[in-house]
């Protein structure tokens, strides 16, 4: 059982506010955003930042989360076959491209052979940085309906080393390694910019939108439905598009 250990981004609230948990960075940005819209409608929402992919799902399915917004749909899915949650996703709010950044190259023609490079060590991440890899020549996976993971490669041309690593930490292994695919929320977080990426994934018909995901049995609460109402407002929107320029994408 994980421990579960959250900062809460405002102590001055109402006993019955609505806890929303976020990962560190921009969904911790625009949920400050929906809660300036949410009080309009006379919602009170509570952050509590979260530093990692795992505990907001804890702490949502032990109840002591309301909500939580930071994670895509693959993401969820495979969290709630691993862990039997009870939780399920009520909306999609946005999307943030995969990119595979670098210090030290400026294209995939310079990768030189047995290069290191690093991925997210989650399933469903590294199974998504490795179809972007494979999509870009690097590797070749075995076909297969499930997530690819490093065991499923069976072309490797430029014999390069893959390493896992947790997504927060990929930006700090730019210094150790040729190239790492990131997400584009710790790359906000770490202060790089988006538009520095070597190769970015498709966003055209992506499967890793980000959702709302709450209790199953509160999906059709008020509480839920007022929160998703102010997250999809017009202002949350204008919000997104004017302070990520094009990085990070509103999807409703």
């Amino acid at each position: 059982m994980f421990k579960i250990a959250f900062l809460s981004l405002c102590f001055t609230v109402s006993a019955f506010a609505f806890k929303v948990g976020v990962t560190a960075g921009p969904h911790a940005m625009i949920l400050e955003k929906v809660k300036e819209q949410a009080k309009k409608q006379g919602l009170d929402i509570e952050i509590h930042e979260f530093n990692d992919f795992i505990l907001p799902n804890v702490a949502l399915d032990e109840k002591s989360l309301g909500a939580n917004s930071y994670q895509h749909q693959p993401f969820l899915d495979e969290q709630i076959k691993l862990k039997g949650y009870k939780i399920t996703s009520v909306a999609k709010t946005v999307l943030m491209p995969l990119g595979i950044y670098s210090e030290k190259i400026k294209s995939l023609e310079e990768l030189p052979e047995k290069a290191e490079i690093a991925i997210p060590n989650d399933p469903t991440n590294g199974g998504r940085a490795l179809k972007l890899l494979e999509k870009v020549g690097l590797i070749k996976l075995k076909k297969s309906e499930n997530l690819p993971s490093v065991l499923d490669v069976v072309e490797n041309p430029k014999k390069i080393k893959i390493r896992e690593i947790e997504a927060p930490q990929l930006p700090r292994s730019l210094k150790d390694v040729i190239i790492a695919v990131i997400n584009t929320d710790w790359v906000l977080v770490a202060k790089l910019d988006p538009k520095s990426a070597i190769v970015t994934e498709s966003i055209k018909d992506s499967p890793y939108t980000n959702v709302i995901a709450v209790q199953t049995d509160k999906k059709d609460s008020d509480e839920v439905k007022e929160f998703i109402n102010a997250y999809h407002s017009p202002e949350v929107k204008s919000y997104i598009e004017k302070e990520f320029k094009g990085a990070i994408l509103p999807v409703w």
